[in-house]
């Protein structure tokens, strides 16, 4: 038996399945996550994700996404 509601989907953000509403922009999962895109590597299965393309690169259900802090120092 699936314990998520129905119209939700599933996604896998590093290496942890999370729930959200519907298929949605890279731009807006960061939304959603709280995370500022600056600084922020996204891979989507497997692939980078060019920032200029993170508003219009969508995610779906079963997708996987990894996404890299870039901490600066000296």
């Amino acid at each position: 038996m699936n314990d998520k509601p129905a119209d939700t989907i599933e996604i896998i953000v590093n290496g942890e399945a999370q729930l959200f509403e519907a298929s949605l922009s890279v731009a807006a999962l960061l939304a959603k996550l709280g995370l500022p895109a600056k600084k922020i590597a996204v891979e989507h299965n497997l692939e980078i994700v060019p920032k200029s393309a993170y508003g219009a690169h969508m995610v779906d259900a079963g997708d996987r996404i990894e996404i890299v802090h870039f901490i600066g120092g000296g």
